[in-house]
């Protein structure tokens, strides 16, 4: 099943983001537009989440930084709001997830800066145009993400375990897998790891550390990605005093095409 609103444009699906008519998972949802983690930080520690980005590019590949206190993606969505145009938003205090709420309106503040970090879900359609299935989809779910024993680089105060996405693929079709998402290093790219999970630190692939589990069929192996959930797992690790997030597996759609964004 590909999930789907009923809007037939990027900025319909954000109004009907925008106004509560979707607040589900943004797999499959505008396929060919590239689609991005959100992370908001208080001024006086963006420069150091930004050095933590350019260091790990892997798990936070940047497409956007906002002005402190701007809502408008000018870049990337110039008639889209940050505040709004995400499904939902988890809201983090001193390392403690607090609460997860439909809209940032009522805790904006004018010294948030916003970070935009590519997401795999904008590579989702390439592997899909090749053959290769998502099992996330088919089952109407999230895709699994884990926290694993990878250390990210540190700067400054963020630093952290990295955090992954796994998509079950056949045997068959792991190197084309790799081949098609190497095209997209500013939404992760290719794997960071193929195989045994306890390997990076992930015991039982039931029990994902965000998203849904899904079901392994004979002949697959687990194929995991770098995730923009990473700094949420920084949040928990390091203790910020205040980070906004998007909520996992509901992104923000941009207007850019992936195509921009390939190398080749």
């Amino acid at each position: 099943m590909t999930l789907t609103t009923s809007a037939e444009t990027v900025t319909g699906i954000r109004t009907d983001i925008r106004t509560g008519r979707w607040s589900g998972v943004t797999s499959g949802i505008a396929p060919g537009y590239v689609q991005a983690n959100l992370a908001v930080l208080p001024k006086d520690l963006a420069f150091d989440f930004l050095l933590f980005c350019q260091r790990n590019p892997k798990p936070c590949p940047l497409i956007e930084v906002l002005e402190a206190g701007e809502t408008n993606p000018k870049i990337t969505a110039p008639n889209a709001d940050i505040r709004t145009d995400v499904p939902a938003y988890r809201i983090y205090e001193n390392g403690e997830f607090m609460s997860e709420i439909p809209s940032l309106e009522e805790v904006w503040r004018d010294d948030l800066v916003s970070f935009l970090l590519g997401c795999s879900f904008s590579f989702e359609n390439s592997l899909l145009e090749v053959g290769i299935p998502l099992r996330h989809q088919d089952m109407g779910c999230n895709v699994p993400m884990f926290i694993t024993n990878i250390p990210t680089t540190p700067a400054g105060i963020f630093s952290g375990p990295m955090v992954v996405s796994m998509r079950p693929i056949h045997q068959d079709k792991i190197v084309r897998a790799v081949q098609v998402t190497s095209r997209f290093p500013a939404t992760h790219g290719a794997p960071i790891h193929i195989g045994d999970p306890r390997s990076i630190g992930i015991e039982d692939l039931s029990h994902p550390d965000f998203g849904d589990p899904v079901h392994m069929e004979p002949h697959e192996i687990p194929v995991f990605w770098a995730c923009g959930v990473t700094p949420q797992a920084v949040a928990l690790s390091c203790k910020p005093s205040l980070m906004l997030t998007h909520a996992p597996g509901k992104m923000f759609i941009t207007d850019q095409k992936d195509a921009d964004y390939s190398v080749l």
